[in-house]
């Protein structure tokens, strides 16, 4: 142990007389303590949130969305063979989007319509796991002609809310009405057909579940008069996180007739609010490890005025002022260190133990999270250690600099 550290750890160390001081010590390294632990807590919710809400976003959308700048695809295999061979691209599928109005018995909705290839076995798989009612067996068995000759309308899949909404359940039918219609006599008649209800799905997410309707490219592509055509194609590729990189590979392939979008800009202004909420929570909780750091200032100024004679007594026995001024700069970040590491240790307790045993429980028809998601980070971690670290240690400058610019002499004569 140098010099410096032990007479630091000796002041730290209060008498009889300097109890005082030894409490604001204990309060400042609370202090410190609360900061850095609600710090760890909170980033590592707003992760998990942050991480839940992207799994969500990719379970009812692709990784890249490809349009054509003047409309509908006409000749879309040709495009998807030179998609395969571009590099990460993990599958292709095309795709049918556009509004519609559902009727039911009860009430009418706003809804859009998404037809998708269910012959392809990713697309069948995604929609797969979201069903909570019926299966795609039951919607591809749609369409056929019954034993007594009856018709049976084509089905389709929706969202668990649209469906609250329309008052249908499995079973029922409901017209779809296209905007695309056909010239009358009377003026423009828009299309409508019969369909009925073959699953119900729940993404987790309010605003797909309330307003999308799955159904086979072919009944979207009859009802919206596309014959062939298509609306765009989906993609999903290897890495989510190296998107963009393939993005460019797209545009540099296909040309500028086409609009390229990846998974991270159809929710730029999402991760945009989530990643400012988060820097400012930061800031926000900064805030309670800046006034433990004036504790430990106060803490520091005290034990000069307490070491007064001591001070004057190194220095007359040839402690240079760079020592003295050490001396108390290990003192405050001997604090922060024992601050930060008690509380590191309890925001990682706290935050395995909401991991595990989820004890804190959250509206689902709210939230769609029953619990709190919980992601730990190094890095947030050590960001949050290293700013609670040098806080402290800048509030150990001023005291450090009043010890070491004592003058012996003046010292000895009231002292």
């Amino acid at each position: 142990m140098g010099f410096e550290s032990y007479i630091g750890f000796r002041y730290l160390k209060a008498r009889r007389k300097q109890r005082f001081v030894s409490a604001s010590t204990l309060i400042s390294i609370m202090g410190v303590t609360v900061g850095v632990m609600a710090l760890i807590i909170v980033i590592s919710i707003m992760a998990g949130f942050e991480d839940e809400l992207k799994q969500r976003i990719l379970a009812v959308t692709s990784h890249v969305q490809i349009t054509q700048n003047k409309g509908r695809f006409k000749t879309h295999e040709t495009v998807i063979q030179q998609l395969k061979k571009i590099d990460k691209v993990q599958s292709v599928y095309p795709y049918v989007q556009s509004q519609v109005i559902l009727k039911s018995a009860s009430t009418v909705s706003g809804a859009s319509i998404a037809g998708l290839d269910f012959s392809i076995p990713q697309q069948r798989q995604d929609v797969e796991k979201m069903l909570v009612k019926g299966s795609i067996d039951d919607l591809l068995h749609q369409s056929l002609p019954l034993a007594n000759g009856n018709y049976q309308p084509p089905g389709m899949i929706m969202g668990q809310e649209l469906a609250k909404s329309l008052s249908v359940g499995l079973g029922d039918s409901l017209y779809v009405i296209s905007p695309r219609g056909i010239l009358s006599p009377f003026g423009h008649l828009p299309a409508m057909r019969r369909f009925q209800v073959s699953g119900i799905m729940a993404s987790g997410m309010y605003e797909f579940d309330i307003a999308t309707i799955y159904m086979r490219i072919h009944d979207s592509q009859k009802i919206m008069r596309m014959r062939d055509s298509i609306t765009g194609i989906s993609l999903k590729t290897n890495d989510i996180y190296q998107v963009q990189e393939t993005r460019l590979q797209i545009e540099k392939v296909l040309g500028s007739q086409f609009r390229v979008q990846d998974w991270i800009q159809m929710n730029q202004n999402l991760f945009s609010a989530l990643k400012l909420e988060k820097v400012t929570m930061f800031i926000i909780l900064t805030l309670i490890i800046l006034v433990a750091a004036f504790n430990i200032a106060g803490t520091l100024i005290m034990m000069v005025m307490e070491r007064t004679r001591d001070i004057a007594i190194l220095k007359a026995m040839g402690a240079q002022n760079r020592r003295i001024r050490r001396i108390f700069m290990m003192n405050g970040f001997f604090i922060g260190l024992t601050g930060t590491i008690i509380g590191a240790i309890l925001g990682i307790t706290a935050c395995l133990s909401l991991k595990k045993y989820q004890f804190i429980e959250l509206p689902g028809d709210v939230y769609y999270v029953t619990t709190l998601p919980v992601r730990l980070s190094v890095t947030d971690i050590s960001l949050i250690a290293f700013s609670a670290l040098l806080i402290c240690f800048l509030a150990t400058l001023y005291p450090a600099h009043q010890a070491a610019t004592l003058n012996p002499v003046e010292a000895f004569r009231y002292e």
